[in-house]
């Protein structure tokens, strides 16, 4: 899915990829097994897991700014996605965010920061590095790719405070293929959580990896 609100254009040359994430979180213990998928409906075969090693530096200014206006920004490198990422804030199951591609350097490009000033003037800075080992699973429907469930193993570090945390955490973001309507998306997501329930996963403890690396 694609579109242009929620997060102001950039302000600079460099156009970025724009996506609208609609997913849900659920926490899981380190020993607990995979969901079952076969209940939910428009999913008739699941992919086998592909393996992603991911490593993401967030950055905000030492106030906290981007975090008050509910944006995140991010350098991730690995998995398909890898790149500078600004995500709006969230409205109901849906979140815009915007993508650049890498440079050859660790260096913010211009339009990343041009995008960033309309929050915030002052200086950014790394606040959280989040490393996370990212097992991705497709799954599928007649016509396509309904979802795509990740089951992430995540060690982050508080770069403020020094602070570690490990975590493990399950994503469901709808794909291509998935109900286009509220009601179908909601009954698509009452049969994950059900799966989720009974395979021992539960509610999220927090928002987002960034909350919870910070603490929050």
């Amino acid at each position: 899915m694609t579109t242009d609100a929620a997060v102001p254009s950039p302000t600079v040359a460099g156009d970025p990829q724009r996506t609208v994430e609609i997913e849900r979180k659920y926490d899981a213990d380190a020993d607990t097994r995979l969901p079952d998928w076969t209940g939910v409906p428009g999913v008739t075969t699941v992919s086998a897991g592909e393996l992603r090693e991911l490593d993401a530096r967030y950055f905000d200014t030492v106030g906290r700014t981007l975090a008050m206006h509910g944006i995140a920004l991010r350098r991730r490198t690995g998995g398909p996605d890898a790149g500078w990422h600004i995500k709006g804030p969230r409205q109901g199951d849906g979140r815009l965010e915007l993508g650049w591609p890498l440079d050859d350097d660790d260096r913010m490009p211009d339009a990343v920061a041009g995008t960033a000033a309309q929050w915030t003037s002052d200086r950014l800075l790394p606040i959280a590095r989040i490393r996370n080992t990212r097992t991705a699973y497709r799954l599928m429907g007649g016509d396509g790719m309904v979802a795509e469930f990740v089951d992430d193993r995540v060690r982050a570090t508080n770069l403020l405070t020094g602070t570690r945390r490990e975590w493990r955490e399950w994503e469901m973001e709808l794909g291509p293929a998935a109900p286009a309507d509220a009601a179908g998306q909601e009954s698509f997501f009452a049969a994950v959580e059900q799966a989720v329930l009974a395979a021992g996963g539960r509610a999220p403890s927090s928002g987002s990896k960034l909350a919870r690396a910070l603490g929050a």
